[in-house]
């Protein structure tokens, strides 16, 4: 019996477009019979390699602005919660990645990934304060501030930090990004079926 493709999916709780992306994986990699491996990081230190010191959606107005409008059409399209910009963008997630990381093996990343999400951009909440990311986990039946803390421990600290060498490494430069088993890298929510068919066999003639 063959091998079910394994599809990455690399994404930041500060992305509007890994939001999107995180509420619809699920669904369409079972349709495409994929496998995905959640994977936390942080895209910030790949945007400072770039000399961004902030999202290019702030760098460039016009960008941002019909960015905000774009996911606020594909959240009403994807039937999810109205978009609530939070308050500030992008958020300080390191608090949270740090937990995503801690719980990479665990049945509880997909739920917590999903939760944050919700609460920053479906519910405009502040998910920068580890009191903030506590309160979440024990809404998930998780000891939250037990996690926080376990989290911020200085082997979690250096797993994240071997996470965002390892995304820079594979030539990851924002989020969300998918790879395939064969290393070929799709970037944006726009190309999630694109990389689920690559990561089937599914390909365009001419290609390998």
């Amino acid at each position: 019996m063959a091998r079910q493709p394994i599809l990455e999916f690399w994404y930041e709780f500060a992305s509007t477009y890994s939001y999107l992306t995180a509420m619809r994986v699920e669904a369409a990699a079972a349709e495409a019979d994929v496998a995905v491996r959640w994977r936390p990081f942080l895209v910030g230190p790949l945007f400072a390699s770039q000399g961004w010191t902030t999202s290019p959606f702030n760098l460039y107005p016009a960008k941002g602005k019909n960015m905000w409008r774009d996911v606020e059409r594909e959240a009403a399209r994807l039937g999810l919660p109205p978009l609530t910009k939070p308050a500030q963008f992008p958020q300080n997630s390191l608090s949270a990645v740090r937990v995503a990381v801690l719980g990479q093996d665990q049945d509880w990343l997909v739920p917590f990934s999903k939760a944050v999400f919700t609460a920053s951009f479906a519910e405009g909440r502040s998910i920068a304060e580890p009191a903030a990311v506590a309160e979440i986990l024990d809404s998930l039946g998780l000891d939250g501030t037990q996690t926080v803390r376990a989290a911020a421990a200085e082997a979690n600290k250096t797993k994240l930090r071997v996470n965002v060498e390892e995304a820079r490494s594979r030539g990851i430069y924002g989020a969300p990004t998918f790879l395939a088993d064969d290393g070929e890298l799709f970037w944006g929510n726009d190309r999630l079926e694109q990389a689920l068919a690559w990561a089937t066999g599914d390909r365009p003639k001419g290609l390998r």
